[in-house]
Formats: C-alpha cells, structure tokens, sequence
C-alpha cells in the first residue's frame, strides 16, 4: 500500500484541477471537448480536476489547449 501524501500535496492538486476546471468553463469547453482536443480520455480530464495523481505531460496538454501557461495552472 502507497504511503499517504503530505495533506499540503493534495491541497495542491485540488487546487491545480480547479484552475484547470475553471479556465475550461471559461472557455465554454466540455470535459469530452478537451478530452478530444489533447487526445486524452475523458476519465482523464475528470480524475485531473478531481486533483488526482496526473502526468506532466498531460498537465502540458492541458495547459496547450487551454491556451495557457503550465505555471499559471500550478500557480494560482
């Protein structure tokens, strides 16, 4: 069994897939929409803004499609 995080990592991650949920919305996007756009699934998307475990590489993505910076959706 994986060892418990640190309570201020996933207070992180949360906060990272609520910009990400935010920024989406904003641009009136679909979970499935920016699924099909990164080539990622939707399960994926879902998991991510729920502030789960995610990829750099998916966080990339992302943040390619949402037409911003991968900092400003680490940073808030």
């Amino acid at each position: 069994m994986p060892d418990e995080q640190p309570r201020w990592i996933i207070d992180a991650r949360k906060a990272v897939g609520d910009r990400i949920r935010v920024r989406r919305l904003h641009q009136n996007m679909t979970q499935e929409s920016l699924a099909h756009t990164t080539g990622l699934d939707r399960s994926t998307i879902q998991r991510m803004e729920a502030g789960q475990e995610m990829k750099l590489s998916h966080l990339l993505l992302v943040a390619h499609e949402l037409r911003v910076h991968v900092t400003d959706l680490l940073h808030g």
